[in-house]
């Protein structure tokens, strides 16, 4: 049994109407879904993703206001990457960050690809990277401030950062069904990262573990990334997937309706935050494609609180 690819990522942000200008203004991706943190729906939770939602396009933020900046650290998500479909598109970029302001490092090799780093006006880690083999393409958004022959498709390599690797890449290989396929050092340093895929593979199957030796952990803030979900087929598939992890005793959520998805949570050794999630029924079950991301959108379960919940939050334009 092996996860079959990112599902999504989910990270914090201070102030959800700058996300909006930031991610959708700035790097043209969609809102897909405007709504609530499910387990605080006092806060916002935002989806951006391609045109249709494809299950692996989907970057999403917990909004909490008043929160402090990350301070870098280890025992983390220390990076999130979007694929973009080539290397030409990386050139379009660099001048579309330029523009934007926003502070960016030189192109540069990694996993066999070019890549472009980059921080959010938040400070968080951003790779863009170029998909040149393009298992799994994605839908690029119609309408936005990107020309579609350079959209962003979809999430890319999502990075780890640890102490020592080893305990989590036996999580990714032996319970998780990854496969290690490569080595390299991190850019600048005598650091070892390691390269893993799962499903079909590709860059939007790809986990990537630094070993970060000497760090302090991550304070984490605006700028952190909450937690990683990998892609599982059903239900039906999840619930093997309880039971297997528990059977190596990790403690977990148990199985949770969030509605667009099902998801089950755990720590692997290093602390970080996995969730795997059932690719439907999807973000268009309650709106339709072109509607998707226009009104707060709330789950059956919290709809009888509907007056209360908006009445506490601040309306993004």
């Amino acid at each position: 049994m092996k996860v079959n690819g990112i599902h999504h990522v989910s990270a914090l942000t201070a102030n959800a109407q700058k996300n909006v200008d930031f991610y959708v203004k700035g790097l043209g991706m969609k809102l897909i879904k405007k709504s609530v943190n499910q387990d605080d729906p006092t806060m916002y939770h935002l989806f951006y993703g391609d045109e249709v939602a494809t299950p692996g396009s989907d970057l999403t933020f917990f909004e909490i206001p008043m929160l402090a900046r990350r301070v870098e650290g280890t025992n983390c998500i220390s990076s999130v990457s979007l694929r973009v479909p080539g290397e030409d598109a990386l050139g379009f970029w660099q001048k579309r960050l330029d523009e934007l302001g926003v502070v960016q490092s030189r192109i540069t090799q990694r996993a066999g690809r070019s890549i472009l780093r980059f921080l959010d006006h938040e400070g968080q880690n951003i790779i863009l990277a170029a998909d040149e083999k393009g298992k799994d393409d994605g839908v690029p958004v119609k309408n936005s401030a990107i020309p579609e022959e350079y959209a962003i498709r979809g999430l890319g390599p999502v990075e780890l950062s640890v102490p020592d690797a080893q305990p989590t890449a036996d999580v990714l290989t032996d319970i998780l069904g990854f496969k290690r396929i490569a080595e390299e050092k991190l850019e600048g340093t005598d650091q070892e990262l390691i390269i893993f895929e799962s499903g079909v593979g590709g860059a939007a199957t790809e986990v990537h573990v630094a070993e970060t030796k000497g760090l302090r952990r991550e304070r984490p803030g605006k700028g952190s990334v909450h937690h990683v979900a990998f892609r599982v087929k059903d239900e039906e598939e999840l619930q093997k997937w309880y039971e297997k992890i528990s059977s190596h005793g990790f403690t977990n959520s148990g199985i949770v309706e969030r509605y667009y998805f099902k998801a089950l949570y755990f720590r692997e050794p290093n602390g970080i935050l996995f969730e795997l999630s059932t690719d439907g029924p999807g973000f268009a079950v309650d709106e339709g494609i072109d509607e998707l991301g226009q009104s707060l959108a709330l789950p059956p379960y919290l709809e009888n609180r509907r007056k209360e919940i908006e009445a506490r939050l601040k309306p993004i334009q």
